[in-house]
């Protein structure tokens, strides 16, 4: 069996589509479909099912997975310790979400892009188990998680920092005067983001703890439009308090005096028993740094 068929299939494998594998490898698609049969040809067995504009793994492809990922792996870990090569290089696949790539993570994007050329980052937004789901099919290289929990089946986990949260709404509001409870909170219009966000789901879930009908939200795509609608005074919204910071330092929004009763973790994970090549360990080891240095 090539390494390079072998590398096609797990991408295949992952993503599954030829279309979507053919343009992630830059192949044609004629490639990789070319090179998928010429790898059951070689192993005498059909490695996926064909329906329609879907495939599948076949059996027999569901057991060559993980044989193929460690094969890759120990071959990219051979290639490194031949060549001996100073300067880190390889492409690095990272599972993110919104509230740390664009309030966290912008140091360490600028850090490779200046000292580490030869390491492409490819940022790829999602959430929760999307991510973990990801990173087991060995789609996502590593991920960040924002989760309550620190420990996930499957999953190697790096903790990064505790990650607070603050409440808030516009100025002037009438809950900033003073103590406040979850059973005030209910009756009043709820901001968010999408369903998946840890804090989202765990304030959503607190919340209806105290009301006897199911609290609803006005839901936004991103953070920034949450954080607007809020300041607008349109409700009040639970969000990562480093999204916040310097709305709530320059007065276009408050926090509410109401402590969450859950905590949040910010983690690095990536599947268990996956030998991280040299420049996933060293993006592993800045990106603890980083959150460090941040507080």
């Amino acid at each position: 069996m090539e390494i390079r068929l072998l590398v096609t299939f797990e991408k295949v494998a992952a993503v599954l589509s030829f279309t979507q594998a053919a343009a992630e490898l830059k192949y044609a698609q004629s490639s990789v479909t070319s090179q998928i049969r010429a790898l059951e040809s070689s192993l005498g067995v059909q490695l996926f099912d064909r329906l329609g504009s879907h495939i599948r793994l076949t059996e027999a492809g569901d057991r060559l997975v993980p044989y193929a990922r460690q094969i890759i792996e120990l071959s990219e870990e051979a290639r490194a310790a031949v060549v001996g090569t100073e300067e880190p290089s390889g492409t690095l696949t990272v599972g993110t979400m919104e509230s740390l790539t664009s309030y966290r993570l912008s140091p360490l994007l600028e850090l490779f892009h200046h000292r580490y050329p030869g390491v492409r980052l490819s940022m790829r937004p999602t959430l929760g188990d999307e991510t973990r789901q990801a990173l087991r099919q060995g789609t996502y290289d590593v991920g960040f998680l924002m989760e309550r929990e620190t420990e996930h089946a499957g999953l190697e986990v790096t903790l990064l920092a505790e990650e607070p949260l603050a409440l808030v709404a516009a100025p002037g509001h009438p809950l900033a005067g003073g103590a406040v409870s979850t059973a005030d909170l209910v009756r009043e219009p709820l901001l968010a983001t999408e369903p998946g966000c840890a804090y989202r789901d765990l304030f959503e879930e607190e919340l209806n703890t105290r009301s006897v009908e199911p609290v609803s939200f006005m839901e936004f795509g991103t953070i920034e439009a949450t954080k607007r609608a809020a300041a607008a005074g349109l409700g009040i919204a639970l969000l990562p308090a480093v999204t916040v910071a310097e709305e709530l330092a320059d007065g276009r929004l408050v926090a509410l005096p109401w402590e969450p009763p859950f905590t949040l973790r910010t983690q690095l994970a990536w599947r268990s028993g996956k030998r991280l090549p040299a420049h996933a360990r060293l993006f592993v080891e800045q990106a603890r740094k980083l959150v460090a240095e941040q507080g």
